[in-house]
């Protein structure tokens, strides 16, 4: 669907040390920004917790044409059960295959030029051990379904995305807004998909007039919204207009206005700074573990 976009994938993190060192010393991506919040999120953006947490932002480029991480740390929390519902980020690049030998960060080759690795946490990455003429090395992201079917038509006749592979045989399926995109593949599994308390979210971008009419697709399609259209502030950047979606198997879906968030996702040359004082600082932190307690609806 025209002007939509592929925006980053939601990791909640409880070590913030050995997560910086993942994904910039072994994947090699750069800090694109890095932002401290007093409170929960509205839009749940964190999980189900109130108290104080920060955003980070991290990738091979800009956010305006690459798909990132964004990794949420909730002060006070040091870890999230995994469910079986993300099943890995898959990119192309020699360098991280280096890097990850180099630092001796644990590889499993599970296919000719394919390697398993996982950041702190236990979120599995595949490391594909060749580089693309593409300025974006992030291929994938792949998320389990219980009924692919069910999942197409949400994902595809709902969502607008293109369908690029379809293997009945081995329950999976490849989809996209573009090309040029990252893509999110649907794997089948047996049984029901948990999310557990370590549950991401996916997010994707599109112009902000369609944010209501998506929501009220939603509604007439009795598709759940777990958060009707918000605004979200951010202290000294743009406010953006979201939507949170859940698909079948209950997977976290964010939809952003575009023009808002390119403002919002722009570089800031400090980020990296900013988050290795946030690290710092947060060694004296430790009362935050008594105050950052789940919400009490969930």
């Amino acid at each position: 669907m025209a002007g939509r976009r592929a925006l980053h994938f939601v990791f909640k993190v409880g070590n913030r040390f050995q997560t910086a060192r993942f994904y910039r010393d072994v994947l090699g991506m750069k800090i694109l920004r890095h932002e401290e919040f007093e409170e929960g999120c509205k839009a749940a953006c964190n999980g189900p917790y109130d108290g104080k947490w920060s955003k980070t932002m991290v990738g091979f480029g800009p956010e305006d044409d690459h798909f990132v991480a964004e990794l949420t740390y909730n002060y006070g929390i040091g870890d999230y059960k995994l469910g079986n519902d993300f099943m890995g980020i898959t990119l192309a690049s020699s360098q991280a295959v280096s890097n990850a030998r180099k630092l001796e960060w644990p590889l499993t080759e599970v296919a000719d030029g394919v390697f398993e690795t996982e950041a702190p946490g236990g979120y599995k990455f595949y490391l594909q051990n060749r580089n693309l003429p593409q300025a974006d090395p992030v291929l994938k992201v792949t998320l389990a379904v219980s009924d692919l079917q069910k999942s197409l038509n949400y994902w595809s006749n709902l969502l607008g995305m293109k369908i690029y592979e379809k293997d009945e045989e081995k329950q999976r399926a490849l989809l996209g807004y573009a090309d040029n995109q990252c893509k999110l593949e649907l794997q089948g599994i047996k049984g029901a998909v948990d999310h557990a308390a370590a549950f991401g979210r996916i997010a994707f971008s599109c112009p902000k007039k369609e944010l209501p009419d998506l929501e009220d697709l939603m509604k007439r399609e009795n598709q759940k919204i777990l958060t009707p259209l918000v605004s979200l502030d951010t202290p000294g950047k743009a406010t953006v207009q979201v939507v949170i979606l859940a698909d079948p198997d209950g997977h976290e879906i964010c939809f952003v206005g575009d023009e808002a968030f390119r403002e919002l996702s722009k570089i800031d040359p400090d980020g990296s700074k900013l988050l290795d004082d946030a690290m710092a600082a947060d060694k004296s932190d430790e009362w935050f573990a008594k105050q950052n307690k789940p919400k009490a609806s969930v």
